[in-house]
């Protein structure tokens, strides 16, 4: 058996001296495994980089074999990211959220677009922590974990929305949130702006939304996505947020 796709690579792990298991997303496929030969090596290595655009080809004997990659480049958003500290930290956060969170061999069609856009966007830009935030809101959704944010839990209204309560995923206006403020998360004008627009709407945001949003859609990758298989979000998340929540106390000070 053997299939062609578009692919991110999401992880490497090593095998043997040269070679790698690595986690692929593809959007037909989902997170899919295999054996790429010659990953680690010097020739091999530029290609089979995490966050690197590829087309992908996999052959097993059997579909449920752990069967063999071979690849080539598309977009080198690994290198493209390296001289960008902000870039490299978004990139790599975002591969440990697909890596960690995805089912294996699930396809999440909605997901892999989403995330091939950031990647896209390499060295331009569009990966951003605004993009970052509503791409992992969207993974939320895509995986049954999903924030309702079209109206306020308690008034019903659409005006004013900004809390979501951690317990429901469900959002506040600030008006009816009143003496319960400090135990919701806030919720960014980024997302906020984002559903109005059907999803569309390129709000860059501050750098206080980008902690914000982070904080939120963390929240609910730790309970949901990773909480439930009793694992922690993964590094490069959590030094992701540290590295906007640093951005953002400057910010502040001046």
């Amino acid at each position: 058996m053997e299939w062609d796709e578009p692919g991110i690579i999401l992880s490497l792990r090593a095998y043997g001296e040269a070679d790698a298991i690595a986690n692929v997303l593809t959007p037909e496929r989902g997170a899919h495994r295999g054996l790429a030969r010659g990953a680690l090596s010097r020739r091999g290595a530029a290609t089979w980089q995490p966050g690197n655009a590829v087309q992908v080809r996999w052959v097993g004997r059997l579909a449920d074999q752990l069967g063999t990659y071979s690849a080539e480049l598309v977009h080198a958003a690994a290198a493209l990211a390296m001289d960008d500290r902000l870039a490299l930290a978004l990139l790599a956060a975002a591969c440990a959220v697909a890596d960690g969170a995805l089912p294996e061999r699930e396809a999440h069609p909605r997901v892999f677009e989403g995330l091939l856009r950031l990647v896209a966007g390499i060295p331009a830009g569009a990966l951003g922590p605004a993009a970052l935030i509503r791409w992992e809101a969207l993974l939320l959704a895509d995986l049954g974990y999903g924030m309702d944010l079209s109206r306020c839990a308690v008034s019903g209204g659409t005006e004013g929305l900004a809390w979501v309560s951690p317990r429901t995923g469900r959002a506040v206006s600030d008006a009816a949130a009143g003496i319960w403020k400090e135990r919701l998360l806030r919720l960014p004008a980024l997302l906020v702006e984002a559903r109005e627009e059907g999803g569309t709407k390129e709000d860059g945001g501050t750098k206080q939304d980008w902690r914000d949003g982070l904080r939120l859609t963390g929240h609910f990758l730790a309970r949901d996505a990773f909480g439930i298989h009793h694992r922690p979000l993964p590094q490069p998340r959590l030094a992701l947020y540290d590295l906007i929540e640093k951005l953002a106390g400057e910010n502040d000070a001046g």
